[in-house]
């Protein structure tokens, strides 16, 4: 293998990805022991996320001098974070409906987890979601990850530097000088990319094992068809309606792609993609606030899954929602799924939750998709990456606040 070949970052986490795969075939008890490589991965990179995202959000404000036009591109992203996510949930039920997956399946007889913990779990509500959005103490945000409060609060941190003026200068100057800081250190995880995401295949694949696909696979075959038509054709018609190429895009963020297929979380690449979203073209300021946003508000994989995955089980249990019950079905996911950020084991709780509301599936069915949901879970990822940088691409066309890409990988 040549060695300019070997170094690269995607030939790597590929390579690592397969080979944590046939650790979990051939040596299951070998490769659940590798769940703290993955985990401990995932924490480096969340030991940056909140700090990367407080820097960017304050800098790009801070540079912009325009307080309307940080309020216009919140309210950009939160409109077009609703309509296209409704439409993932849409498309969801299209597609659970012509195909049925859950038909024929016999509940009573079909292998389920222990989702007590999910069906008994937290309610989840949009008053308490938005209530706790303001953090009642800014250290406690930082350190719990809470990424929606450190976006609050860097807002509004970057809204009082930017009206101080001249003034805060020295700040803005030592924040920049912080912010490289923390990307090269961003670098430096990544350049360990490739272990984290052996360990994670590894551990899912040892654990879950391949058998459990074999019973639920109609319904993963639906999801991952699903979503690659909600990429390829949804966003690309998206992306070409705003002026770009989602397979240039895509291309340039291979490896983040990668590294969330590796390791099941799209939080393993928030940094990485911030800075290159921005050196893709587009403005600090609408990356600092779309991206973090996105990571909540813009959940594309996470609503066709819920979508799907509520009407399988009531296809399993052979109960029949009409019209207007899965109507409402939307109406429930459309404010449930935007609770889910940052909650363990959110995807159950939001199905729980989803279920309670229509008083018709059992609750309990929850369970049944517990197997596999791992599996599915590196789909709901993908999307959810993909379709944040999508977003923030488009919003940032529609400010005119698209520069010259540097197409190049960060420092």
């Amino acid at each position: 293998m040549p060695r300019q070949f070997s170094r690269n970052l995607t030939v790597q986490v590929l390579l690592a990805i397969a080979c944590g795969a046939v650790l979990g075939v051939v040596a299951p008890s070998a490769a659940k022991a590798m769940r703290p490589v993955g985990e401990t991965f995932i924490n480096l990179v969340k030991m940056v996320i909140t700090p990367v995202i407080f820097l960017t959000v304050v800098l790009g404000i801070a540079r912009t001098n325009d307080l309307k036009r940080v309020g216009r591109v919140g309210l950009k992203a939160l409109v077009y974070f609703e309509i296209v996510t409704t439409f993932a949930l849409g498309i969801g039920l299209i597609v659970v409906n012509l195909v049925q997956p859950g038909r024929g399946i016999d509940a009573a007889r079909l292998a389920a987890g222990d989702a007590t913990q999910y069906a008994t779990g937290p309610k989840l509500s949009m008053i308490d979601f938005l209530v706790h959005i303001i953090p009642s103490s800014v250290v406690g945000a930082f350190a719990e990850g809470q990424v929606l409060q450190v976006v609050f609060f860097s807002i509004l941190f970057g809204m009082a530097v930017g009206a101080l003026g001249e003034t805060t200068q020295p700040v803005v100057r030592g924040l920049e000088y912080l912010e490289v800081v923390f990307f090269k250190i961003v670098a430096m995880v990544m350049r360990v990319a490739p272990i984290g995401a052996f360990g994670a295949m590894a551990y899912t694949v040892g654990n879950f094992g391949l058998g459990s696909l074999a019973t639920l696979g109609r319904l993963m075959l639906c999801v991952y068809l699903t979503m690659a038509v909600f990429i390829f054709v949804v966003l690309n018609v998206i992306a070409r309606a705003a002026g770009f190429s989602l397979w240039k895009l895509l291309r340039y963020i291979r490896e983040e792609i990668l590294v969330v297929l590796g390791t099941s979380s799209s939080e393993a690449v928030l940094p990485r993609i911030i800075d290159k979203l921005e050196r893709y073209g587009c403005a600090r300021a609408v990356v600092g606030l779309v991206v973090p946003a996105g990571y909540s508000f813009n959940l594309d994989g996470t609503s066709i899954y819920l979508s799907m995955a509520t009407l399988f089980i009531a296809q399993a249990y052979g109960v029949h929602l009409t019209l207007g019950q899965q109507l409402s079905v939307l109406a429930v996911l459309m404010i449930t799924s935007k609770g889910a950020a940052g909650v363990t084991g959110s995807g159950f709780i939001v199905l729980a939750s989803t279920l309670s509301a229509l008083h018709v599936v059992p609750v309990e069915g929850v369970a049944l998709v517990l197997g596999v949901d791992r599996f599915m879970s590196e789909a709901r990822a993908i999307t959810n990456v993909i379709g944040n940088a999508v977003a923030t691409v488009v919003i940032a066309k529609s400010e005119n606040a698209f520069g010259s890409p540097l197409i190049e990988e960060p420092v």
